[in-house]
């Protein structure tokens, strides 16, 4: 999302610049936002809410305020009594005041990634709240695998969220998760995603929206804060080789859409129930999304029912009229959007151009009705219209319940969870505390602070830098190495002094925002600068095991060091989040057994240089020598793959309750399938009834440490509608003491675990012979007429 954009005069007209020069902007901006609205530092206010009934007995008397009706009838009392003007004044982000009615301004705009942050103008920090809770970035809280994990985040953020809403400083609509596929390792804002695959990313979007949204009062219908999964849809490059967001046009076949784009989304709303979906900057298939009917109104409200409203990403729909010319007129890009499905414009646009588009005769005042009314229905569910908020459910939440311990220590739990241990030559992790007497520290990233953090930030509740961590445990000796990730030049000769005169060296590089962020993709996948210099000489200097640490949105090529006996192990840790340099040295010490899978796969540099960004093609095309992406499709060498990760234990897995070898399709009497050779079936219920099995898979932990297991399950399918060549029906996450075993269960359902997606976009069964893979587990399943 935007924060802003620059403008400049062509043609004695402004218009927008999307110029190399929007990445500071961006950040100033953000800055700005902060600021917005900022009251004196040690001054708490009242929260925003209308059916004041307190100061103004009279309001108890309109419909709209009345908490005994139902919320389609309040909303039509509500919208029922608006002029035209005042619907329009609803229509972007923050939302005008409509006084005579008792309402005030209501800002939509507020953001909460991975804690309540302070990118948009809904939400700021002050004395009062100083900071909140500061979980890892998302990639590092998918690669825990963790469901449970996923929604506990969730809660947390919305309690600190509402608790921020009671005394003034926060909004109750939250602009998060971004749930889009990690399609391309230079994507700068692949940090913010659940990684590359769709199931992963479907329970991670499911799970924190839950966490967001759910009710605690049991009150399905009502809210806690309203989450919203963006971009929609096949969003995935912001600025590559000149090429930007707001005039890319993804071109997407049908197959990967439905197939490998949609999925989050689709959960997000029909698992999720959320309340709220963004389209995109980017069109697809030559039509921007905020405009697209059949994606919108068809897809989102049509098909999958969304019980909320679709906003625009941030001047969206000035975009798509001033930069991809998609409409000739202003009024015409009002009325395409509204009558497309959208709801809310984060931007100024349909405030100045939809009373035009009415008068013009390009849209009717029921369009503006309709959006309008999904907008004011999810103020409804959040009580927003049930007069103060302090004497309802969440009323006693305040500034005790931000930055608790036990939220504090949950971003640490999120932390260590998510930490995926790649190499591990010979044991040496974890280190002995009592062995080891001094630590060499170094390398650009081993004492920063909001490089952990990553983007879409709040202020943190406090920080706890690696080499803090490390710090606690032992006698350090600190060398930078680097001035900064950029590492222009690296400062080689005191790095190696350093590594000679320690036990061990724990060398901490990879990335920060100025290499992958919003706005900036990268160009290639090799460490920035001289890293690779330092990583090498370091480690040939070391006098002890050397352990490089990886903290980064996206993978690099590090087969130099995979590959180098001298660099005895390689963590990747994401961005950790506040508690990060503690869950890094809970695992270097050994007080966390490692359990962190990698969401994404770490290609060779070779792909960066052969395959553009551009082509949004997931299957590989071998006519021309195209590879295909992610695990599911990738033809090619990878560094690390999918699902990449060691412990510090050692498990065996054996099979105790198999599915059957075969598998039964009934088709009535004279089905075309029973005379012919059909590669596939409809997916469809009345051939899918009972065609679901279970597996339980003992998994034994014969090592001495008690450990954490992630569990997956794979599929191969047979090579029909060019399906993948292994994808993931299921993962579990389970906690097994040391020369112990716990059984894990899965529930394969045969029509929708084991279909595949055709050329046109349908499910369809695969008939064949199909495999089924947890570890080195292997079984096989056909699946007959």
């Amino acid at each position: 999302m935007a924060a802003c954009a620059t403008e400049k005069k062509v043609n004695g007209a402004l218009k927008r610049s999307v110029s190399s020069v929007f990445p500071c902007l961006f950040i100033l901006c953000v800055t700005l936002s902060a600021l917005h609205s900022l009251p004196a530092l040690g001054q708490s206010t009242s929260p925003v809410f209308a059916c004041n009934v307190e100061s103004n007995r009279s309001l108890g008397t309109l419909g709209f305020c009345d908490t005994s009706m139902g919320i389609p009838e309040r909303v039509a009392d509500l919208v029922g009594r608006l002029s035209l003007e005042e619907k329009i004044g609803l229509l972007g982000n923050t939302a005008g005041a409509v006084s005579r009615l008792g309402i005030p301004k209501y800002e939509w705009w507020s953001e909460a990634l991975h804690g309540v942050s302070y990118v948009g103008p809904g939400t700021r920090f002050s004395s009062v709240v100083p900071g909140a809770t500061s979980f890892p970035q998302v990639i590092t809280t998918a690669a825990s695998f963790n469901s449970s994990l996923f929604e506990a985040i969730g809660k947390v953020v919305s309690t600190e969220a509402r608790a921020m809403y009671n005394v003034g400083l926060a909004g109750l609509t939250y602009w998060s998760p971004n749930v889009n596929i990690f399609r391309d390792p230079r994507w700068g804002r692949g940090q913010e995603t659940p990684g590359e695959d769709p199931v992963l990313s479907s329970k991670y979007a499911s799970g924190y929206v839950r966490g967001l949204q759910r009710s605690e009062d049991g009150d399905g219908d009502k809210l806690k804060v309203a989450a919203c999964c963006k971009h929609y849809t096949a969003y995935d490059l912001d600025n590559w080789k000149g090429i930007d967001r707001f005039h890319f046009n993804a071109v997407v076949t049908k197959q990967d859409l439905d197939d490998t784009y949609q999925p989050p989304f689709k959960s997000c709303v029909i698992d999720g129930n959320v309340a709220s979906v963004m389209c995109s900057y980017n069109q697809v298939n030559g039509k921007p999304t905020c405009a697209d009917p059949d994606l919108l109104s068809g897809v989102i409200r049509g098909e999958w029912k969304l019980n909320g409203y679709i906003v625009s990403d941030c001047d969206s729909v000035d975009v798509l009229y001033n930069t991809q010319h998609y409409t000739k007129t202003p009024e015409e890009a009002a009325a395409d959007t509204i009558l497309a499905g959208l709801n809310l414009d984060c931007g100024s646009f349909l405030g100045q151009h939809t009373e035009a588009a009415v008068k013009g005769g390009l849209l009717n005042e029921s369009a503006i009705d309709q959006a309008v009314s999904y907008n004011l229905a999810t103020l409804m569910r959040l009580g927003f219209f049930d007069g103060n908020p302090q004497k309802h459910h969440y009323g006693k939440l305040g500034p005790k319940d931000v930055c608790t311990p036990e939220h504090q220590e949950l971003a640490r739990e999120a932390a260590r969870q998510g930490i995926v241990l790649l190499k591990n030559k010979a044991g040496a992790l974890p280190l002995s505390a009592a062995a080891i007497q001094s630590l060499a520290v170094i390398g650009p990233n081993a004492n920063v602070t909001k490089t952990m953090i990553g983007n879409y930030e709040g202020t943190p509740c406090k920080y706890t830098t690696p080499l803090q961590g490390l710090s606690a445990w032992t006698s350090t000796n600190y060398q930078p190495g680097c001035v900064n990730v950029a590492c222009a030049t690296a400062q080689v000769d005191d790095a190696k002094k350093a590594a000679a005169a320690a036990n061990a060296t724990v060398l901490i590089v990879g990335a920060d925002q100025s290499i992958e962020a919003e706005s900036r993709d990268r160009v290639d996948l090799l460490l920035p600068g001289q890293q690779q210099l330092l990583v090498t000489e370091v480690a040939k200097a070391s006098k002890g095991p050397l352990i490089l640490v990886i903290m980064s949105g996206g993978g690099f090529d590090i087969s130099f060091a995979k590959d180098d006996d001298t660099v005895s192990s390689i963590l990747w840790v994401g961005y950790p989040g506040e508690a990060g340099g503690a869950a890094i040295a809970d695992v270097i010490f050994g007080s966390y057994n490692p359990s962190g899978r990698l969401p994404m796969t770490w290609y060779p540099e070779s792909f960066a240089d052969n395959v553009p960004m551009t082509n949004m093609n997931m299957r590989p095309d071998p006519s021309t020598g195209y590879p295909g992406r992610t695990y599911r499709f990738y033809t090619g060498q990878t560094v690390y793959s999918f699902g990449d990760g060691l412990s510090y234990s050692e498990t065996h897995h054996n099979l105790v309750r198999a599915p059957p070898a075969q598998v039964l399709i009934p088709l009535e009497e004279g089905h075309l399938c029973l005379s012919s050779n059909c590669s596939s079936l409809d997916a469809v219920e009345e051939n899918c009834r009972g065609l679901a099995f279970n597996i339980h898979i003992r998994i034994k932990n014969i090592g001495t440490m008690d450990g954490r297991e992630t569990v997956f399950l794979f599929s191969s399918p047979p090579s029909v509608h060019n399906s993948p060549r292994k994808h993931l029906l299921g993962f579990k996450k389970i906690s097994v003491a040391a020369n112990s075993e716990a059984v894990v269960k899965f529930r394969v359902d045969a029509c929708k675990d084991l279909s595949v997606v055709d050329e046109n976009g349908n499910r369809k069964i695969a008939l064949g012979a199909h495999q089924l893979h947890v570890g080195k587990l292997k079984h096989s399943l056909s699946i007959r007429v």
